[in-house]
């Protein structure tokens, strides 16, 4: 088991380096949060538009099809089995429900071919309120998921932290710390590979005793398992006290005293061309997306 290939969100992909790695945090980071502002208020058409375009810049940008499978593989059949249930549900999870048409001997002929009810097939009830729930929470799911895991996978810590603090230097005008708010940001992405790996190696440790969980009993397996806890704290914590012993050596004492440019921001052609999408996208959005 290697929990850091099985469980790869949030970690950065260094290799392929793609086309995303090469857009500005920045732009990357606006594409971000117009992703998860575009569904509010919007028609379930949109949203599902809006799932075509993420898969879409997965397969333009060439991302690896074993990263491809593990970030939208399982999401996908999450969302798809959400979006089923709350489909096949008593009209959109409502439990008790009354007739809307009055009785068969009151119906008038309809003047339309509209129908409320789009599947009755005795257990197999579909309305078309349960449908339009279905896909809202399926796509929304999605999408708020795989929007910001794909900026993760393609833009480093590093990038983002010199991004943001760029975007929020305004701040500092108001005596707000954003430097040491986006050092504890960056250390604590960093700090996720080093949870995976902690977590990786005690499974292995257990795996390796074979235990005999059944001759244990349920009291004698909580406590091991109780023991395997503190040992994660413990390591996570001496992993904590080794990265402030070495910063403190480097002589970092302050962000503002020790300043570290990671990344030079700068617009290219590409990053222009990035923004003049997002523009056309929000038109779209405001035109058509629109409930």
């Amino acid at each position: 088991m290697d929990l850091l290939r099985s469980l790869p969100i949030g970690l950065y992909l260094e290799n392929p380096f793609t086309l995303l790695h090469k857009l500005d945090p920045r732009v990357k980071l606006a594409w971000l949060l117009s992703f998860l502002l575009a569904p509010i208020l919007s028609t379930p058409q949109w949203r599902l538009v809006l799932v075509g375009i993420l898969m879409i810049i997965t397969l333009i940008t060439q991302i690896p099809w074993r990263v491809w499978k593990q970030q939208m593989g399982w999401l996908l059949i999450v969302t798809l089995l959400i979006s089923v249930i709350t489909t096949l549900s008593p009209d959109g999870l409502g439990v008790v429900s009354q007739p809307r048409l009055p009785a068969s001997d009151l119906l008038l002929p309809q003047p339309t071919d509209y129908n409320y009810v789009l599947v009755d097939k005795g257990k197999l009830f579909i309305t078309r309120r349960s449908l339009d729930l279905g896909v809202r929470i399926g796509t929304l799911i999605f999408i708020l998921v795989y929007s910001t895991n794909l900026y993760l996978l393609t833009t480093a810590p590093e990038g983002i932290t010199a991004g943001l603090d760029n975007l929020l230097s305004p701040l500092r005008r108001f005596k707000i710390p954003i430097t040491e708010i986006l050092l504890t940001l960056t250390l604590s992405l960093r700090f996720i590979s080093l949870v995976l790996e902690e977590v990786q190696n005690l499974m292995r440790s257990i795996r390796t005793r074979a235990i005999n969980w059944k001759k244990l009993g349920i009291k004698k397996s909580l406590q091991v398992w109780l023991v395997v806890v503190e040992k994660l704290l413990e390591n996570l914590l001496m992993r904590a006290e080794e990265i402030a012993i070495a910063m403190e050596i480097r002589g970092f004492i302050s962000p503002n005293q020790h300043q570290v440019e990671w990344h030079q921001l700068r617009l290219v052609r590409g990053d222009w061309l990035a923004l003049g999408l997002l523009i056309i996208f929000w038109y779209g959005r405001l035109i058509w997306g629109n409930v």
